[in-house]
């Protein structure tokens, strides 16, 4: 994992974490999230998305098609962040894009399994994750 590969997991982390600073629901907006053109654009090679701050891609986001619903419960902060920096790892780690990764891993298993993995090496929750969904 490169520098500029672990700074991307960081923005998408603070992106995660800044959806429930402004109460959008969390299994609402990672589902929408990681199923958008933005999440497509952070997955390929290069992308003008990647040099974006989390603000930007929050709002590339709401202005595109797929609003979140406005029901839900909000995460933690410090378990939305956890989601998104995994899941960007996780397209790093393996090469899936997110729509994949999220169909493996959605919302309510990163937050089940959060107190257990997030202080493990992301590449083992990651497999450990994998685990559960096959």
């Amino acid at each position: 994992m490169d520098e500029l590969q672990l700074k991307l997991c960081d923005i998408q982390g603070r992106l995660f974490e800044l959806s429930g600073t402004n109460n959008i629901p969390s299994a609402a907006f990672i589902r929408s999230f990681m199923t958008s053109d933005v999440a497509k654009a952070l997955d390929s090679r290069y992308n003008r998305a990647q040099w974006m701050g989390e603000e930007y891609l929050l709002e590339e986001l709401r202005s595109g098609a797929k609003e979140p619903s406005a029901s839900g419960d909000v995460f933690d902060s410090d378990i939305l962040y956890w989601i998104g920096y995994t899941y960007r790892y996780w397209h790093y780690y393996t090469g899936e894009n997110s729509a994949k990764i999220v169909r493996q891993a959605p919302a309510e298993t990163m937050r089940r399994n959060y107190m257990m993995f997030h202080t493990m090496d992301p590449s083992l929750a990651i497999e450990k994750l994998k685990e559960i969904a096959a």
